[in-house]
């Protein structure tokens, strides 16, 4: 019996939604009451996610928010990140314009883990967290985040768990087609040649039973062809002139074209002959493309060697007006080119012995690929510095953060600006012979696993059930490196060798005037290089940085725990719950290069390192219903999340003194194979009121106190277990790698309120409104005297308020999501990834949409069309230098995404 009882309304959106996942601890009990009316409940669109979503939480052990389909192939929001970012205690970073990854409670994408059907995913990226563009919301039943684990939670993380889900076709109980269709329109319009500015989003979803409902398969397909268009400034820094003023050291501002053409592919096959016995195959891929062509000028300023920058307007410390005296700058045509592939597929079966006994066995695989280009392609207007054509360059601050300019060249003239290396950024050939740059890193994941467990049921007693088992993760993840310089295959080894881009590769010129540049020559820089435009030299041979960014990684996890689910009373109050333990048993293992310069070649020599350890892992769930519909919750746990996959790696790269001052023959840098897991003991308290069945409050307080954070740390290193030492050398030498120091903190406050306002009022039916918001504070330190260390993903304030109105098919929404600055990670120069100060932002979409259904007219039963518009108010992405928020790193302009389409379902 469920002590704490949902109505009838939302036990049944709960039973006809029901997916596969692996959290049986969170299995909604449907009474056989709620089983026989479920044919009569008709609850569709925003009401039927919300009322779901509602239930979900309500009747989950753990401390939860949860998103829901609206119907079949429609979640609430184009993304699945867009989506998590409205829930209270979720924020999320964007990425060229789109909700890319997510932070739980201010623990950013590191210290959260994603699931499918319960399964722990392989990623694209260079580490572990997972980048929700990649999954098609269509093909998504539901989405649960899991705010504190139990010990069944295998892929628990001390941020939280993101567990999508897909449909059960047999749960679903009928047969069902739905399909999708949508055009799409960016307002910036078409600001590459070449590009568009239109696309469409479609899908197609068929679920059917078949042999007397024993048999049932889902199958679904998602299509997206999205553009995608940026302005965008970004500065190289801010030095510091004679007067102590901060002025502009160099920017590259230029405008990004992108097409995302993704392709997802859902299939289920659930086989249930009996009550007892239940077995459910689910297979989910995506094909993952992003084709960028950016555009645009890289402009040296006060670290340029040109004839320095005259300053005429200072402001608080700023030069805000001035001019850049013989400018020499590098006109680029740059292409950004990703490849992505996951597959996951899972086998689960369930079988019930008797009355008390019951067993679930479940194997899965997870892999995903990922191929990059980024290439670069100069031209300009001579070969080296103090070569060529030079400009004087007035510039002037916007108030956004960027600055204006006023040039008298014309860079978009093919017998002015050439391919060449106009400011001697390379010497692969000779001086000044970098054309052009070239980066090829892949990615490769896998991720297989396998569960076995069982359950007893006890007849009566507080002691509802004890569950226990083990859990079997093999991880193999690696990352080929790739880098080139490029030369022009024409250079002759002369010192003003330029060549004139090729008629057939000409563009129109590409406008830069959002900053004042006018128009820039534009030419297709990868047919360029496709057809033997240029010779590559490979960095690794002589940049010894670029020698061990290749690495594997290895983890054997093997999870054993036992958990005991409560259902009693205390005090006179319903208690539910759970205690649990895990023992986690972990061997770890990189496969690496140690690397070093001799004679200008780098040489290398392969390294193999490792660790093995045990943690102890006990949670604690206890809710008690205080008064009817009211939840008091209480839940403690010790939880771990797994260091970067890329900082676990084998790789060091060192120089050798034979005769030092200090005695250390040895120094350099490493990552590190035996780095340990990030720990944390949590504390949760909640309360949650019910009041409807589309309408709640809730209010949680947490506190996570960290055991460790990896920090970058000088350390002994002994160089003998990987190279052979001269008599009288010192083997132990200095080294920076990262390493498990000391820890802190992590608090914080959440609220949320979801009210229909037909409650008050029988002419307020229809509206309806969500808020949450959340308040985070952190103090981490690698040791005691240290300065506290910003977490990365960590805002201080998030806001979410969604207004809606759902009515005789009429339905409208708005939504805001708000989160203040925080330090987030971003991709800098070689693909690499940094973290940046990005400031505050609130992004606003809005949707409205009528459902046929509720017309009356029967030729348009099903049919449904909706309107959209993503960042409505144009909010940019900023990220700053420091404390001063003048100084912009980077300012991205998205414009608005337009969405017009139609549903349908039969």
């Amino acid at each position: 019996m469920l002590l704490f009882k949902p109505s009838l309304l939302t036990l049944a959106l709960v039973a006809a939604g029901a997916s596969m996942s692996a959290y049986a601890a969170d299995d909604v009990n449907t009474t056989e009451t709620a089983e026989e009316n479920i044919e009569v409940i008709q609850v569709t669109g925003i009401r039927r996610s919300l009322q779901e979503s509602q239930s979900l939480k309500m009747s989950s052990s753990s401390i939860v928010e949860a998103i829901s389909a609206e119907d079949i192939g429609k979640l609430p929001d184009v993304s699945i990140a867009e989506s998590l970012a409205r829930l209270p205690g979720v924020s999320a970073q964007r990425l060229d314009g789109r909700a890319n990854v997510i932070s739980i409670r201010g623990l950013g994408p590191d210290f959260t883990t994603a699931t499918l059907n319960g399964r722990e995913q392989a990623s694209v990226n260079d580490n572990r967290g997972v980048e929700f563009d990649q999954y098609p919301s269509e093909l998504l039943n539901r989405v649960v985040v899991y705010k504190t684990p139990d010990a069944s939670v295998m892929a628990q993380a001390i941020g939280g768990t993101v567990d999508m889900q897909t449909i059960s076709p047999l749960t679903h109980g009928e047969q069902t087609i739905a399909m999708s269709l949508r055009g799409e329109m960016n307002d910036l319009g078409s600001l590459n040649s070449g590009s568009s500015d239109t696309g469409y989003r479609g899908s197609i979803s068929y679920i059917d039973q078949f042999a007397d409902d024993t048999i049932g398969i889902a199958l679904g397909y998602a299509r997206m062809m999205s553009p995608n268009q940026e302005e965008r400034w970004q500065a190289w820094g801010y030095p510091e002139n004679d007067a102590g003023d901060s002025v502009l050291g160099g920017a590259k501002p230029f405008v990004r074209s992108s097409e995302l053409e993704r392709d997802g592919i859902l299939a289920v096959f659930e086989y249930a002959p009996n009550e007892k016995f239940t077995s459910v195959v689910d297979i989910y891929y995506t094909k993952f493309t992003d084709d960028q062509r950016l555009r645009g000028i890289e402009i040296p300023a006060a670290w340029g060697t040109n004839g320095g920058v005259t300053s005429t307007t200072t402001e608080a410390g700023l030069v805000t007006q001035g001019t850049i005296n013989g400018a020499e700058v590098v006109i680029r045509n740059d292409v950004n080119k990703r490849d992505a592939e996951s597959l996951s597929i899972g086998w689960n079966n369930k079988f019930t012995i008797n009355d008390n006994w019951s067993v679930e066995a479940d194997i899965a695989l997870s892999k995903a690929e990922r191929t990059d280009i980024g290439m670069e392609s100069y031209t300009g207007t001579g070969r080296g510095t103090g070569v060529g054509a030079v400009d004087d360059l007035g510039f002037n601050y916007n108030g956004n953060g960027g600055y204006n300019f006023t040039h008298d060249l014309n860079y978009a003239d093919p017998n002015v600006i050439k391919l060449g290396d106009p400011l001697g950024w390379g010497s692969p050939l000779g001086a000044n012979t970098q054309d052009g740059f070239i980066n090829k890193p892949e990615i490769d994941d896998e991720l297989k696993s396998f569960r076995l467990s069982a359950e007893y049921v006890f007849d009566d007693g507080a002691v509802r059930s004890v569950e226990f088992g083990v859990n079997r993760t093999n991880r193999d993840k690696s990352k080929l490196d790739k880098g080139y310089y490029l030369t022009l295959a024409g250079y002759d080894g002369s010192d003003d060798y330029l060549e004139t881009v090729p008629e057939q590769y000409l563009l129109s010129p590409t406008s830069l005037d959002f900053f004042g540049m006018g128009d820039v020559l534009s030419y297709d820089s990868l047919a360029f290089y496709n057809d033997g435009g240029y010779t590559e030299t490979d960095v690794a041979d002589v940049d010894l940085s670029r020698a061990t960014n290749s690495w594997a990684v290895s983890e054997e996890v093997s999870t054993f725990y036992v958990k005991t689910n409560l259902e009693s009373e205390l005090f006179g109050f319903p208690l539910t719950g759970n205690v649990g333990i895990q023992a986690v048993h972990t061997d770890q293992s990189s496969d690496g290069t140690v690397a070093t310069v001799e004679n200008g070649v780098v040489t290398l020599t392969p390294r193999t390192a490792g660790d093995s350890y045990l943690e102890w892992l006990p949670s604690m769930n206890l809710g008690f219903e205080v008064a009817d519909g009211q939840m008091l919750r209480f839940a403690a746990a010790r939880t771990l999340t797994r260091a970067r996959m890329d900082k676990m790696n084998a790789n060091v790269n060192f120089s050798y003194n034979q005769n030092p001052n200090d005695g250390v023959n040895w120094s350099g840098g490493a990552g590190n194979p035996e780095l340990r897991p990030w720990l944390a003991r949590q504390y949760d308290i909640s309360y949650e009121n019910y009041f409807s069945d589309q309408g709640y409050f809730s209010v949680a307080v947490f506190y996570k106190d960290l055991e460790n954070y990896v920090y970058d740390q000088q350390t002994n290193f002994d160089f003998s277990t990987i190279l052979p030492q001269n008599p009288g050398d010192n083997p132990i030498g200095n080294v920076s790698q990262p390493q498990n120091g000391n820890g802190g903190y992590v608090q914080g406050i959440e609220a949320s309120l979801s009210i229909d306002f037909g409650l008050f009022a029988d002419s307020l039916s229809g509206f309806g409104t969500i808020l949450s918001g959340s308040y985070n504070d952190s103090e981490v330190k690698e040791t005691s005297d240290s300065d506290p260390t910003t977490l990365p993903g960590l805002s201080e304030k998030t806001f979410n308020a969604t207004v809606y109105y759902e009515n005789s098919g009429f339905e409208a929404r708005i939504s805001s999501r708000y989160r203040s600055d925080f330090l987030g990670e971003v991709t800098k120069i070689s693909l690499q990834r940094e973290n940046v100060n990005i400031k505050a932002e609130t992004v606003v979409d809005a949707q409205i949409g009528y459902d046929f259904t509720e017309s009356g007219i029967d030729a348009l039963y099903g049919l449904s069309v909706q309107f959209q518009i993503n960042n409505l108010t144009n909010e940019p992405f900023t990220s700053y230098t420091g404390d001063d928020q003048r100084l912009v790193r980077d300012y991205q302009n998205y414009g608005r995404n337009f969405m017009l389409g139609a549903n349908y379902k039969f």
